[in-house]
């Protein structure tokens, strides 16, 4: 049998994350496609950008996208890209293809934090061969049976799984403590923790209220230039914590599920939930710091806070001051957050699509009989 001469490829992103590394990286893929996986075929991509949506398991419906998509645009296959997490029993899944109904799936947070518009270039033209290895006779992997193959292979977080329910299926998981740090990383960038800032107004007020208090209070400038940089290191290392787990704890971001399997999967995703938090009010704390030590300059004289100290200052006085106010602004913040929505901090730390898995489950235990 003749191997094609055209093969047509289609994208479905969903929105936010995916829509934006796909957009960018959509016309360079038929050029590595007839570069990596065959230069005698005429590759053709189209792309869509809509919700790619979830069974009532909360599984992607991978063979019924690929029928209705590939009979209405006429495609030859199809990937989904998300940016959900996705598992194969207990491995975190970085794609999965189905050679036999032309479909795969790639999940964005499983490609970790950084280079991902490249990761995601090189596994859709991965997965892609896959796809087309037999009707093009190609061998599925570029990679080869050489030394240097077989050690990329072995040192990869990377490893490939033969769904046992569907013979045609396969996934590329995760394993190992560097996949697993991966998968985290990626999540908490779809997190995209620096947006909790704006979003918790009287957290901020408050922190900036009590940071400023400190920075004009002669008691604050004894108690700062008494402490070592190591003690307010750690008041400061406290701080963020109290203030994250205070955030965590007080809006219930905390994921409980009833079932034992259920929650070995939920601990990657409140692992990723407290990293965020810790991330963003971090972020806070480093506004915080520079508006207040711009406060400082402005405000104290050196003259009068060496007189209060009762030795000369330099800008180490300055630095210890702000350090300690910051500090303690970042736990009055945490009563602050008090004032906040409960829904304003889950918008303010989860990306859509998280959200939209925790409402899932939340309906589902609503459900449950009592």
């Amino acid at each position: 049998m003749d191997a094609p001469d055209r093969v047509s490829v289609g994208v479905l992103a969903d929105r936010g994350l995916p829509e934006r590394v796909i957009r960018a990286i959509v016309d360079d893929l038929p050029e590595g496609f007839a570069a990596r996986v065959s230069a005698e075929t005429r590759w053709r991509v189209e792309h869509r950008v809509e919700q790619v949506p979830l069974d009532e398991a909360g599984d992607i419906p991978m063979r019924a996208l690929s029928q209705r998509h590939r009979q209405e645009r006429g495609w030859d296959l199809l990937v989904l890209v998300t940016d959900l997490p996705r598992r194969a029993g207990s491995r975190p899944v970085v794609a999965g293809i189905d050679v036999e109904h032309g479909v795969a799936m790639i999940s964005l947070p499983a490609l970790g934090a950084v280079l991902v518009r490249r990761r995601t270039r090189a596994l859709i033209i991965r997965v892609v061969r896959q796809l087309v290895a037999q009707r093009l006779g190609i061998e599925e992997d570029q990679g080869g049976r050489g030394v240097l193959a077989r050690l990329r292979e072995a040192l990869a977080p990377t490893q490939r799984v033969v769904d046992g329910h569907q013979s045609a299926a396969t996934h590329l998981a995760l394993v190992g403590l560097r996949g697993r740090l991966r998968l985290l990383a990626g999540m908490v960038r779809d997190n995209r923790p620096w947006r909790l800032v704006p979003h918790l107004a009287g957290a901020t007020a408050a922190a900036a209220g009590t940071a400023a208090y400190g920075v004009i209070t002669s008691s604050f400038w004894k108690l700062a230039d008494a402490l070592s940089p190591l003690r307010l290191a750690g008041i400061t290392v406290v701080a963020v914590v109290v203030m994250a787990a205070w955030l965590m704890v007080y809006n219930h971001l905390w994921d409980r599920p009833s079932e034992t399997a259920d929650r070995r999967k939920a601990l990657v995703y409140n692992v990723s939930t407290a990293t965020t938090l810790a991330i963003g009010v971090a972020c806070m704390y480093a506004i915080l710091f520079a508006l207040a030590l711009l406060a400082a300059v402005v405000l104290i004289d050196s003259g009068h806070l060496a007189q209060t100290l009762g030795h000369p200052v330099g800008v180490g006085s300055y630095m210890n001051l702000v350090w300690l106010s910051s500090s303690v602004g970042i736990v009055a913040g945490a009563l602050g957050s008090s004032l906040e929505d409960e829904e304003t901090v889950r918008k303010a730390t989860y990306s859509r699509r998280e959200r939209e898995r925790q409402e899932g489950n939340r309906s589902q235990r609503e459900d449950q009989p009592a």
